[in-house]
């Protein structure tokens, strides 16, 4: 077996790995979406929607456990 053969291997190997973590990220994005846990299209308007006065897309949780402790 010389390198030539080697690189092929890895090569074959590699892309089949990249071509799994590819379809299993499009999964994941889809069955999260199915769950209703994240809604992707509200990210879609980021784009559009980046004026420093537009409301955020969600709010975060550190933000209201601050809240919280503030009042």
């Amino acid at each position: 077996m010389d390198i030539g053969q080697i690189q092929a291997y890895a090569y074959f190997v590699f892309t089949a790995l990249l071509v799994v973590l590819l379809y299993g990220y499009i999964y994941h994005l889809y069955s999260s979406e199915k769950k209703g846990t994240r809604d992707y299209e509200k990210y879609a308007n980021m784009a559009l929607d980046d004026e420093i006065t537009d409301k955020p897309v969600e709010k975060l949780e550190r933000d209201e456990k601050k809240n919280k402790q503030e009042a």
